[in-house]
């Protein structure tokens, strides 16, 4: 592994490197002795291929079975690389919304994160995000990313951070046992919160779900705060529809709307633009990268179809082969250069390894 260049591997980083001679390296880290994971060293063992001499292309990387469910339990510590050295640098774990079953857990290197930060800092911005004013925040936090990522941006961009917690999987419990009072009561409580930041605090940006924003909309008084005050809307953590989205843009004209597209189990989100009114996601290739493919051949469909997203994830710190999402999507061409394939329009599958999508309030 001498000839080895690691350094492609560094981050943060403005331009990406060249994704062949990327991927070469980071096969070498995650599969070398002295530099993989105990994860990645361990598994390769049972694999019917090497990946150190077998996987030259992106493409190869279909060869590897998707072992996502495997973050479910997996020990932290094993997924981080020996390459960092001894003692290594402490991670910070995210985990998944947990919508189909335990949570899967990631975790996620200091020069990772600061790569997701700098790039979230800068779609804000180019979304419309109204430097110096507060940033209500009706999103996870505890061991989700989300909410650890809205404090660092909102804090770089010059705006207080206001967070109104919310439980994802509690809400999907509600909903899989058919818990409809008890769901209206939590997201009353959800709502209730969000009134006494909107009445007492200069808000003028708010990141929500798609779900929650629609019952803003739906209450008189919610609606009527966020559209006095707020002027940039932020989406994500569900789907939305075109025609609610055609609704939602009409009751809160002043306010830009904005979507993003992310996973924990890409760490990241994906890039966003627009194709007319589509919101059109782009991954951050060759960190991220996405195919969209049948589900029962595996190959991918044609543009303009829809299909299942596989998505991968490969950085210094963490690697992620293969790995069919709960997302269903529109395939779209990317922009020159970037690997696989863009997405638009995305919807959940209704049934995923087994068990029912549920999607809440996130």
């Amino acid at each position: 592994m001498a000839d080895v260049d690691f350094s492609l591997l560094d981050l943060p980083r403005e331009t990406p490197p060249d994704p062949q001679t990327y991927l070469g390296a980071a096969m070498a880290w995650h599969f070398g002795a002295d530099t993989g994971s105990p994860y990645w060293l361990r598994t390769a063992k049972e694999l019917d291929f090497d990946p150190l001499t077998d996987v030259r292309t992106f493409a190869d990387l279909r060869r590897f079975p998707n072992l996502v469910n495997q973050l479910r339990d997996t020990p932290a510590e094993d997924l981080i690389p020996r390459g960092y050295g001894s003692p290594p640098p402490v991670p910070l774990i995210f985990e998944s919304g947990g919508t189909t079953g335990a949570p899967k857990r990631t975790a996620q290197l200091p020069d990772w994160v600061a790569q997701v930060a700098h790039w979230q800092t800068d779609d804000f911005r180019r979304a419309g995000f109204v430097r110096g004013r507060g940033f209500l925040c009706m999103m996870p936090s505890g061991p989700h990313g989300v909410g650890h990522f809205s404090r660092v941006v909102s804090a770089r961009l010059g705006s207080a951070c206001h967070l109104v917690d919310l439980d994802p999987r509690w809400v999907k419990k509600l909903v899989a046992r058919g818990a409809a009072a008890e769901m209206s009561a939590y997201l009353n409580h959800i709502l209730e919160q969000a009134e006494y930041v909107l009445r007492s605090q200069d808000i003028a940006n708010l990141h929500t779900t798609p779900p929650l924003l629609d019952a803003i909309a739906r209450n008189d008084t919610l609606a009527q705060l966020v559209g006095d005050k707020v002027r940039f809307i932020l989406l994500s953590g569900a789907h939305v529809d075109p025609d609610t989205l055609d609704v939602l843009r009409d009751v809160f004209p002043a306010a830009s709307i904005a979507m993003v597209f992310g996973s924990t189990m890409i760490l990241s989100q994906a890039q966003t633009r627009t194709d007319g009114e589509t919101f059109v996601f782009d991954p951050r290739s060759p960190y991220v990268f996405f195919w969209v493919v049948d589900p029962d051949t595996g190959e991918q469909v044609g543009y303009g179809e829809r299909g299942q997203v596989v998505m991968n994830h490969i950085s210094k710190g963490m690697f992620i082969p293969n790995n069919l999402e709960r997302d269903s999507a529109i395939r779209l061409p990317g922009p020159d250069g970037q690997v696989g394939d863009s997405v638009a329009e995305v919807a959940p599958v209704a049934v995923l390894d087994g068990e029912p999508v549920i999607e809440g309030v996130y």
